[in-house]
């Protein structure tokens, strides 16, 4: 650039705030529906850079795909990551999975299960929609009388339904299906990975999605797809050429695999996802799903203790994210925003239903957590003028955390 160009330039420098001038002084409590609060060792992680290529990465990579067999509970290979959100990674598994005229069953009872089947029409599939009702769990019967009916080559669904906290508890019952009927089975697991079980071989699944910001309490941004023997077989032998380069999950053997280059690597995000991993199997997975079941069950106790009625009825309901039906005449945004500014706790509204939502996975679940939650959400419903029982609801927290 030369002398002339230099002042003739007409845009001028911004000012801009520090993130100390923008974040607040005292950190919220993020008790919603994702992302969670991280550990200390997550957080340290993730202010590392190092060499996205070389023989120290390669080394991080080989231990959280090990961490992820164990997670997962696979023993396929077939485990790559994306730098992405969990969002990326259901369109890894999708995109690889679903081409033009493939039959797609997609099993919808909510947002994020309706994302799954538009991803598989984006991809060329032809798909049909099985709507659940509001609250209820996908059933058996009436799936098999669709594979019957429909003969697809392909299944989607979640394990936990996040926009109404619903869960989609007979997913073992329906891999069995899966498998009788030939079906290739993509299960959205991001918001229950680590928090309920999920025997993906045992239970016939060929590709598990997740991302690293719920239930493995790690940073957005970086998410993970473990494909079964049976998918990666279906990829690599797929008859037209993947249109999405990046998600390419042939592509993403590159480095997955074979420590070589397929883009640059989300290097931090990877780190502290390794962390958490860590931290994962370090607790054991039957002690980490008590303790989500212990937690989650003893604040659903608490917020009915309240006075205020849960969403879904306790046969389907997601220990994952709690939702709480809101009285009449008060809005999501009320509630997020009172809680927030006078008692610096994030919860969450919904994608439809009227109802909040309150986060147990991870490091949500700690009773210290739960305590201080429950009493800010008490303390906003009395705030907004809807009468509830701080005091009891309090004390049966504590007991319920105490009996289980």
């Amino acid at each position: 650039m030369d002398s002339q160009n230099l002042k003739t330039m007409n845009i001028s420098a911004p000012q801009i705030k520090t993130l100390d001038q923008i974040l607040p002084e005292e950190p919220l409590l993020m008790m919603g529906a994702g992302p969670v609060p991280i550990p200390e060792a997550v957080a340290q992680a993730n202010g590392i850079v190092i060499n996205h290529l070389g023989d120290t990465m390669a080394q991080i990579i080989g231990q959280v795909k090990t961490m992820a067999g164990y997670i997962f509970q696979t023993a396929s290979p077939w485990i790559v990551g994306v730098a992405g959100p969990g969002s990326a990674a259901m369109e890894m598994a999708v995109a690889n999975l679903v081409w033009k005229d493939t039959k797609v069953l997609s099993i919808c009872n909510g947002f994020f299960s309706g994302r799954l089947s538009e991803m598989a029409e984006r991809a060329g599939g032809q798909v049909e929609k099985l709507m659940v009702s509001e609250g209820d769990s996908a059933n058996v019967e009436i799936i098999r009388a669709e594979l019957e009916r429909l003969k697809p080559e392909v299944i989607t669904i979640v394990q936990g339904e996040t926009s109404n906290t619903t869960h989609n508890h007979e997913l073992p019952a329906i891999g069995e299906l899966a498998k009788e009927f030939g079906c290739y089975l993509i299960v959205d697991a991001v918001c229950t990975l680590s928090t309920l079980p999920l025997h993906m071989d045992e239970w016939h699944i060929d590709a598990v999605i997740t991302g690293g910001q719920k239930g493995l309490s790690s940073i957005p941004g970086v998410s993970l797809v473990a494909f079964s023997e049976k998918a990666w077989r279906r990829i690599d032998t797929r008859p037209y050429q993947l249109p999405q380069w990046t998600l390419d999950a042939k592509l993403a053997t590159n480095f997955w695999h074979k420590a070589s280059y397929h883009y640059t690597a989300p290097v931090s995000g990877l780190l502290a996802l390794h962390e958490a991993m860590r931290l994962v199997c370090r607790e054991t997975l039957d002690e980490r799903f008590r303790r989500h079941q212990v937690c989650s069950e003893a604040l659903q106790e608490a917020i009915e203790t309240l006075g205020l009625d849960l969403y879904v009825p306790k046969v389907n309901r997601l220990n994952s994210v709690v939702g709480i039906k809101l009285p009449e005449g008060l809005e999501a945004k009320t509630v997020c925003g009172h809680i927030s500014k006078h008692y610096r706790v994030e919860i969450a509204g919904s994608f439809g239903p009227p109802i909040v939502r309150i986060g147990q996975m991870g490091e949500q679940c700690r009773a210290h957590n739960l305590f201080r939650t429950l009493h800010a959400l008490g303390s906003t419903f009395n705030d907004l003028g809807v009468d509830v029982d701080v005091p009891s609801s309090m004390a049966a927290l504590e007991n319920a955390l105490q009996r289980k």
